[in-house]
């Protein structure tokens, strides 16, 4: 989530692992860091080890502000994707926001074409089509199943990841506590549609597919050329499949429009400010704000789409930001032991 003129500083998780254990340390932070935003997970990690935010005013407001922000405009950005899918399909919405923000990306980054191995080029289209596979069983879920709900199932895909790498007794606790609000959301799975789940549960899959490769492609390429690549490819691979379900209605100026704006507020914008944000705030502090995607979400849901959440749908949004706070500050402390 994050460009404009501070796009250039991603950088990828950490130097390239001498040893198996430190590339499974490295992954284990940057699945922890990354709980609710895998394409931060290097400039986490570089900011956890440089500890320049601790040197700038923890106390203030105004990182947080801007956290918080940048998942209003993701979540907000999902919920204008929604309303935008009776025009241009769920996977043409893909399309959109995949192509508009490539365009944004690669203006922005030029990055260089030469020079770049066959493994480069390999990572670079494993994340682009993880960042498809990614986005577009999202959108099938959140075309099927309230938005809040998506998000809920969507996050458990980091959380298990941060839960396999640690290794550690007490993850197992976080995982029962996100099991248990995903059967809580789920009614017994019997109040939700049934392919929008699993739609859901692919797209959490995905991302933690797209937190290891985006690791991995930070550590290829320098700053954010990688992710601006990765992003073409995905737009490439994407566009059949809009063209199928939209057509022409694609090039329709008010679809258009709204696209543009979805790839602004769920890329663009909240990518620019998350990055100033790192500048000044420490890492797992972030990481934990991050956590509270879901709870945003809903409130999106609610505010935009009118989707209510009853009580027990709230109580299990709840044990699943929990679980992933709890995860995260597990792994945090474990690494600052570590070091």
């Amino acid at each position: 989530m994050d460009e404009g003129g501070t796009v250039g500083r991603l950088r990828g998780a950490g130097a390239t692992a001498s040893a198996d254990g430190r590339e499974g340390a490295r992954v284990e932070r940057a699945a922890a860091a990354a709980v609710a935003l895998p394409e931060a997970a290097g400039e986490l990690g570089r900011a956890a080890r440089h500890g320049r935010a601790a040197r700038h005013g923890r106390g203030s407001l105004g990182p947080v502000a801007l956290v918080v922000a940048g998942g209003l405009s993701v979540q907000f950005g999902a919920a204008v994707a929604v309303l935008l899918m009776p025009h241009a399909g769920a996977l043409g919405v893909v399309t959109l926001r995949l192509v508009l923000a490539a365009v944004v990306l690669l203006l922005v980054c030029r990055p260089r074409l030469r020079g770049h191995s066959r493994t480069d080029w390999g990572t670079v289209v494993v994340f682009g089509a993880a960042m498809v596979g990614m986005n577009m069983l999202f959108y099938q879920a959140a075309d099927r199943i309230p938005l809040g709900a998506a998000v809920t199932l969507e996050v458990l895909g980091p959380l298990a990841l941060s839960v396999v790498v640690s290794r550690r007794l007490i993850n197992l606790l976080w995982a029962g506590l996100a099991l248990g609000g995903v059967v809580l959301l789920g009614g017994g799975f019997g109040r939700l549609d049934p392919a929008g789940a699993a739609f859901a549960l692919g797209a959490g899959a995905m991302w933690a597919a797209y937190i290891v490769f985006s690791a991995r492609t930070g550590r290829r390429f320098p700053q954010a050329d990688g992710l601006a690549l990765a992003m073409a490819v995905g737009a490439v691979l994407s566009l059949p499949f809009g063209v199928a379900e939209a057509g022409g209605k694609l090039l329709g100026p008010s679809t258009i429009g709204l696209g543009l704006l979805v790839a602004l507020m769920s890329s663009v914008l909240p990518y620019t400010l998350e990055l100033l944000a790192l500048r000044r705030l420490p890492a797992p502090t972030f990481a934990v704000l991050m956590s509270l995607e879901p709870a945003i979400a809903a409130t999106a849901g609610f505010l935009v789409l009118h989707q209510v959440l009853s009580a027990a749908d709230a109580l299990a949004i709840a044990l699943v930001v929990a679980a992933s706070m709890g995860a995260v500050r597990t792994q945090v402390g474990a690494g600052a032991r570590k070091a």
